[in-house]
């Protein structure tokens, strides 16, 4: 199944982040899906109450050379949305059925992986895992529910005998990046982007020379603006705990793509790490 851009859902992961014109623009269209395909650049400008000029501006931030290929994906989105329109992020509430919780938990997390497919830019995909490949080490940094992430990507790595550590609370990410270098990767783990101690540590990797990677919210963000390579995810707009895991599953999604990435196309000299860590664990179980 080809991926293809949803815009909707990049319209959505921006809108805070836009010029307060943009946004205008951004919530109108959001609020009034159905009627976009069928307005002018005229229309839109009048009932989003600004201009031609800004519409246009909008369509270029959204990286779109005009009005009419935006609109066209609009169309293609609004297609697509259809097929799943019953696949909305659901919220967790109060007395819920467990059965309900089962059903809306695992389709809040199918949905998040989804729709981080359709935000990815799969060629800073392809530059992560070039650098990852490259690295002399790897460096996760990442603050609670992103902390586990980083784990995940520390053990996973690990098993390639890639020279790997996360470092999950501010103090030992400040010494941490104090040690790195050129030729070290710095992955950062951030679902807003702006978490005060990520951004020191990014700060320092980057005046030691580090390559940085980000994995964060599709979103202007310091962190995204100020790393080599980002990895964008998308999360639900939603406000009890499950919209943090949706995120969490989004980001270990990319982690195991990068995973795969690297020991894919490394494979000939990886697997007998792969043997090895698979044969003590399976050692372990039959004991």
């Amino acid at each position: 199944m080809a991926i293809h851009d949803n815009i909707l859902i990049k319209i959505r992961e921006m809108k805070d982040s836009l010029t307060p014109v943009e946004k205008m623009v951004a919530e109108y269209i959001l609020a009034n899906t159905e009627e976009i395909p069928h307005l002018s650049i005229k229309s839109l400008a009048q009932l989003s109450k600004t201009s031609d000029a800004s519409v246009l501006r909008f369509c270029k931030t959204m990286g779109y050379s005009g009005y009419r290929s935006f609109i066209v994906s609009i169309s293609a989105s609004l297609g697509s949305m259809d097929e799943d329109q019953k696949d909305q992020y659901t919220d967790i509430q109060p007395g819920d059925d467990l059965s309900v919780i089962i059903a809306n938990i695992s389709r809040n997390n199918i949905k998040s992986i989804e729709d981080t497919l359709s935000v990815i830019n799969w060629n800073e995909i392809a530059r992560a895992v070039k650098v990852l490949r490259e690295s002399t080490r790897i460096v996760f940094f990442g603050i609670g529910a992103s902390g586990l992430v980083c784990m995940d990507g520390e053990q996973k790595f690990s098993r390639i005998n890639k020279m790997c550590h996360a470092y999950t609370d501010g103090h030992s990410q400040l010494t941490a990046a104090t040690l790195l270098g050129k030729g070290d990767v710095a992955f950062f783990v951030s679902n807003s982007g702006d978490t005060v101690e990520i951004l020191d540590t990014l700060e320092i990797a980057r005046k030691n020379g580090a390559t940085t990677i980000a994995l964060t919210k599709y979103n202007k963000s310091e962190l995204a603006d100020k790393s080599n390579i980002v990895l964008s995810i998308s999360t639900p707009e939603i406000t009890m705990r499950s919209g943090a895991m949706g995120s969490r599953i989004a980001m270990l999604t990319v982690i195991d793509i990068l995973f795969a990435g690297v020991a894919s196309a490394e494979y000939q000299k990886v697997k007998k790490y792969l043997s090895k860590t698979h044969n003590i664990l399976a050692g372990k179980h039959r004991k």
